[in-house]
């Protein structure tokens, strides 16, 4: 079980990306409830598909350059194939709700408008965690604290995931072997007595 010192160091780091995704998801839910409405008559589904494809090019870049900033910068193709798919799936989420809202109980754009748009909001705040997770996880890897993550951002993504799977593996073992710091201080202890 990780300290709360290395909790709070975590949360710490994590602050600036949280603020910078929540501005960027902020814009972009506004731009996408704006579409969404303007689009509505000619149907709720395909408005929220349109509103989806519009806003997730926009975040993508938004994210790309502010957001993960500081994060390796892997294939532009890649990158937005990875994006666009948890994307897919965020809209899957949001439009799906729309849908299951419109068609299963019976809500219609005329009559409904505002209970269509709550039922949306709703759902993009769902997606928007959704997305948060996995553009941090997939999509914009951590920056190099080693050098070799040049090298995963180039391999397939399911190579990718095994190095990431491996990664949490380890520190898995670290933090149940006992605090981090104390492991630092054992193996500088060991190479104080080696250089005696």
């Amino acid at each position: 079980m990780p300290s709360a010192r290395t909790l709070t160091e975590r949360l710490r780091r994590l602050a600036p990306e949280a603020f910078a995704f929540g501005i960027i998801g902020a814009a972009n839910a506004a731009l996408y409830l704006a579409i969404t409405y303007v689009a509505m008559p000619i149907g709720a589904v395909k408005a929220t598909v349109i509103a989806t494809v519009v806003t997730t090019t926009l975040a993508y870049f938004a994210n790309r350059y502010w957001t993960y900033r500081n994060h390796t910068k892997t294939a532009l193709r890649r990158e937005y194939t990875l994006f666009f798919g948890f994307n897919l799936v965020g809209m899957v989420i949001q439009s799906g709700s729309v849908a299951v809202a419109k068609y299963g109980f019976g809500l219609t754009e005329t009559d409904h408008r505002m209970l269509i748009m709550g039922v949306t909001l709703f759902a993009a705040g769902v997606a928007t965690l959704f997305r948060f997770w996995a553009y941090r996880t997939f999509v914009f890897l951590k920056p190099p604290v080693d050098g070799h993550e040049a090298a995963v951002a180039e391999m397939d993504v399911a190579a990718g995931l095994a190095e990431l799977s491996a990664e949490a593996s380890l520190d898995a073992e670290l933090n149940a072997g006992g605090s981090f710091e104390a492991e630092l201080s054992e193996l500088e202890e060991k190479e104080r007595a080696e250089r005696r």
